[in-house]
């Protein structure tokens, strides 16, 4: 059976000490399959930038486990941690973090030469990539040359490029117009019925009712956990999991 590409188990992350302290997850336990696309919601302090940045190994948990394509991330040391990063997790940031001197097709580029991947090889995966993003005719402009949506895109480019096991997008349409919005959810729900993995951490109802699937946190515990339809499909499910919010915000 095919292991799942991550499952948590009582997560926790706590900083600070003493009066100091901060809770910011408080025993999250879920499991995202194969294929799945999930949205991650929550207000500012519910813990979902602290749960991105633990699913993408850029943070580490208090306590609990996680696994990342059947990989503990807990036996991990620095370097074999960044190696896990490199190979089986695609960014996309809200603020895009291109590099500016770089043409898009370099930017695309960059994750492999990291992997050591051929010049060669680099280049096609990157035409490709791009090519799949619709910026074909964009290769060799720089990003400020090109639009915000234009941007973006390429963001998603050089995270599809690895062919990573989790495509992990934090806000990607934070900074973008209604018409760029459209055209990278597109992007997105089109990589989604390739059957790519993609968790994507939002503030906003109308980007998550493009997911498969919508958790809520609420002061470091998932509150919600439900399946819903196809934007343009039937009402969505009910939910399928609710827990008790413990008192007070942290």
């Amino acid at each position: 059976m095919t292991a799942p590409v991550l499952s948590l188990t009582d997560i926790t992350k706590v900083y600070g000490r003493g009066d100091a302290q901060v809770r910011a997850l408080r025993g999250v336990s879920l499991t995202v399959e194969r294929g799945d696309y999930v949205a991650v919601m929550g207000a500012s302090g519910s813990g979902k930038s602290t749960l991105m940045n633990i699913l993408g190994c850029l943070d580490i948990p208090s306590s609990g486990r996680y696994l990342i394509d059947g990989v503990d991330v807990g036996t991990l040391d620095e370097r074999r941690l960044a190696i896990l990063r490199n190979r089986k997790i695609g960014f996309v940031f809200q603020s895009f973090n291109l590099i500016p001197r770089m043409s898009a097709l370099a930017n695309v580029e960059l994750p492999m030469a990291y992997g050591g991947v051929s010049a060669t090889e680099r280049r096609t995966r990157a035409l490709a990539a791009l090519e799949q993003v619709g910026l074909s005719d964009r290769v060799r402009h720089e990003p400020n040359e090109l639009s915000g949506g234009q941007q973006q895109r390429v963001a998603v480019a050089r995270a599809l490029v690895t062919s990573p096991a989790l495509l992990l997008a934090d806000e990607p349409t934070g900074n973008l117009d209604t018409k760029a919005t459209g055209d990278v959810l597109e992007i997105l729900d089109g990589l989604s019925e390739a059957g790519r993995t993609i968790v994507l951490i939002t503030h906003e109802d109308d980007v998550a009712a493009h997911a498969k699937r919508v958790i809520r946190l609420v002061d470091g515990l998932v509150v919600d956990d439900h399946r819903q339809a196809p934007v343009d499909g039937p009402p969505p499910r009910s939910a399928t999991r609710t827990q008790p919010v413990p008192g007070g915000a942290s």
